[in-house]
């Protein structure tokens, strides 16, 4: 259940971020509170630099803290009824929480910098579209369905899934699973081994993170261009 937990959050987190990439340069257009931005002494530059590091800095810290809070109020939870029942606290003592932190926040470190370009992404159609920010945003997903549709081929749809979640298969090495008493297989408990190197010399990696760069410098350029809606 704790490992659960974490997945749940952090699949949180990056609905968060997503929403709040739409919303950060569309928003400040449609309710002209960009007018009141500009006239401040701060570049589009660090502006849009200081957006972007919400996703990718900011919510995973914050991903990460709640995680954190919340298993060990788990843990807390588990013990207390382990001794209401005359149960031992061996069970709770021999989780490997610190362990598994570590592994969460190298994961969470890995996430953000894969997955930079989609968050650049949004930011760019925030700064460009006049409404209906996120179906602009959800158009690779429409050329997945056509590419489908007309060639019977998955290549784009197989692209964008390694791009949201082929990091982990660059920065991890995951235990095999063992069968179980009914022949099915049951995952390792043990934790999986990080390979950071094998993730930072990752082709991917880095024309991902070009890409990143690109669309926030077209993000810049259109937030100086563009005005309220």
């Amino acid at each position: 259940p704790y490992d659960m937990v974490a997945m749940i959050l952090m699949m949180v987190g990056i609905l968060v971020g997503i929403f709040y990439c739409l919303e950060a340069l569309h928003g400040e257009r449609r309710n002209r509170s960009i007018l009141f931005w500009k006239s401040l002494p701060v570049s589009d530059f660090t502006t849009v630099l200081a957006k972007a590091s919400i996703p990718l800095l900011v919510l995973p810290l914050v991903t990460f803290a709640v995680v954190v809070i919340t298993q060990v109020i788990m843990m807390l939870w588990t013990a207390v009824l382990l001794a209401m029942n005359g149960l031992p606290l061996t069970t709770v003592s021999q989780l490997p929480f610190f362990s598994s932190w570590l592994v969460l926040l190298y994961g969470l470190a890995v996430m953000a910098l894969w997955q930079a370009p989609l968050f650049a992404w949004f930011l760019l159609v925030s700064a460009w579209a006049r409404r209906a920010a996120i179906l602009w945003a959800l158009l690779p997903i429409s050329i997945g369905v056509i590419e489908r549709i007309a060639f019977q081929t998955t290549y784009f749809p197989t692209f964008l899934q390694d791009r949201v979640f082929g990091g982990t298969a660059k920065a991890f090495v995951f235990k095999p699973r063992t069968p179980g008493p009914h022949g099915n297989l049951i995952p390792s408990v043990d934790p999986p081994d990080l390979t950071p190197l094998n993730f930072l010399i990752s082709p991917g990696l880095w024309l991902g993170l070009l890409v990143a760069a690109a669309f926030l410098f077209a993000a810049i350029r259109l937030r100086r261009l563009r005005g309220p809606l």
